[in-house]
């Protein structure tokens, strides 16, 4: 929020006065009209600040643009707050709008085909009260299209944690106008929900060198390179997955975990996969009839292979159990490159040394990255889950400083957070990833990208992220079924 006041001053300071106001207005309404270009009657409600300011100054154009049309269209504009108290460039809008004759109605309309929310923005801190929380309610139960200015009222612009009245989600299309700045809050948390789709304009800003981004947002990623024609499958990677704690030990096994991330590694493109299940899973009994190409060995091989764990990325605690604490100073201290999710990061945020031991492995150069939800996240900050969600990208940065660590907190809108790095916000995926085993098909997609080089691993890490969310968003039902983790991890083959 800081960088936008900051873009905002310096834009304000080379136009005219109130200029920047009557550009964010003409920006809302043409895009207004864009968005829904058969409604009827737009309502335009505007809040007791800035925002309300942008509002007004858009219903001036919307007026404009019903009389040159002959009136097919109705605007209706309502105001929450006392007129003698909008701030200098609000009230200026206020008195241009009625000088236009627009006319300020007591109440929202009854029907409507299209709300401009323009109550609250970036200065809202609290949730909204009254009538703000009345019109509100009133827009997100609706069929309406919602366009709202900067941010849906009630949204925090930098965690996307939403203080409004809960809205019923579903109904009529969802649009965002961002001005000046792209807000994290947009795309994480319930920033996704609540914003629908985002559209951008920067009023005429130029790009503001002294202001230091505190996220960037990973877009559509293309397919990697393709392979050299003396590519082989010692050139291409090779991925080792330690989990699966069998039956032996739980009395229910918990192979399928590994085996997803494994299938994930091997269909995103390494050119060699082990699978290393924990206590109680025999390897003798177990292959995979779907991919025959994982190489299943008995644990304490793969573990005192030294070459094997130097050269390859290490993809520990998919269905890992309690027998993956005794595992870990191994890997720990013989991995390179080691990717930790599930029972591997519950066990570091339950003891110190192996706490220490990842810490450590910074000191050496070596790449970690954690794959925590935000529950593993909670227990590895010694927080509640609440406190994690109240802002994804802190919880985030916290654990990269902790640890050392390259960490992808999993949700609406992953953080990935490395040393010295930008915050990332993944902008891919859906709620087609809310079903069981999707978080180890990640964990497979972000091992194999790790064992493929040349690029940075932060770049790696992100890359996978996002084309785990990408394959959600390309499902196709009809063709492929209902999304499971299995038909997930077969389908990374899609991105080669």
């Amino acid at each position: 929020m800081d960088g936008t006041r900051t873009i905002e001053r310096a834009l304000a300071s080379t136009l005219p006065p109130f200029e920047l106001m009557d550009r964010a207005g003409l920006a809302v309404a043409r895009l207004a009209l864009a968005i829904a270009p058969h409604s009827r009657c737009i309502w335009i409600a505007c809040g007791p600040g800035n925002n309300g300011g942008d509002g007004l100054v858009a219903a001036r154009h919307l007026l404009d643009h019903a009389r040159r049309n002959e009136g097919h269209l109705h605007v209706t504009v309502t105001l929450c707050g006392d007129m003698a108290r909008l701030p200098p460039d609000a009230a200026r809008a206020l008195d241009k709008a009625l000088d236009a004759g627009v006319v300020i109605a007591p109440c929202p309309p009854r029907v409507f085909d299209c709300a401009i929310d323009a109550l609250l923005g970036l200065g809202a801190q609290r949730p909204p009260e009254g009538p703000l929380a009345e019109q509100l309610q009133a827009m997100h139960s609706s069929n309406a299209t919602v366009l709202s200015v900067d941010l849906p009222s009630g949204l925090l612009a930098d965690t996307g944690v939403y203080l409004g009245p809960a809205p019923k989600m579903g109904l009529g299309p969802r649009h965002t106008l961002s001005l000046l700045t792209l807000k994290p809050g947009l795309f994480t948390a319930d920033g996704r929900d609540m914003a629908g789709t985002v559209w951008f304009d920067d009023l005429g800003a130029a790009p503001q060198d002294q202001v230091a981004p505190i996220g960037m947002l990973l877009g559509v990623q293309t397919k990697p390179p393709k392979r050299e024609q003396a590519a082989h499958k010692g050139s291409q990677g090779d991925v080792v997955v330690v989990g699966g704690q069998g039956a032996a030990i739980t009395g229910s096994g918990m192979t399928g975990a590994a085996i997803l991330a494994a299938r994930a590694a091997l269909h995103a493109g390494s050119g060699r996969v082990y699978v290393g299940l924990l206590d109680g899973a025999e390897p003798s009994v177990h292959w995979d009839p779907q991919c025959p190409e994982l190489m299943f060995r008995e644990i304490d091989t793969l573990l005192h292979d030294h070459r094997l764990l130097q050269d390859a990325c290490v993809v520990c605690g998919c269905g890992g159990g309690a027998a993956v604490v005794s595992r870990l100073p191994r890997l720990l201290t013989a991995c390179p490159t080691l990717v930790l999710d599930a029972d591997a990061l519950n066990a570091i945020a339950q003891d110190p040394l192996l706490r220490t031991l990842t810490r450590q492995r910074t000191l050496r150069g070596w790449v970690t990255v954690l794959t925590p939800h935000p529950l593993e996240a909670a227990r590895l900050l010694g927080q509640s889950t609440a406190n994690v969600m109240s802002d994804r990208l802190a919880a985030a940065q916290a654990l990269t400083e902790q640890l050392g660590v390259i960490c992808v907190l999993k949700g609406s809108g992953s953080v990935i957070t490395g040393p010295e790095q930008t915050p990332v916000i993944n902008a891919s995926g859906n709620p087609l990833l809310a079903t069981a085993g999707t978080g180890d098909v990640l964990a497979g997609m972000v091992g194999a990208a790790l064992s493929m080089p040349p690029r940075s691993a932060f770049q790696a890490v992100a890359s996978a992220v996002a084309q785990h969310g990408q394959l959600a968003d390309r499902w196709d039902p009809e063709r492929l079924g209902e999304l499971t983790a299995g038909r997930l991890a077969l389908s990374a083959r899609h991105l080669r």
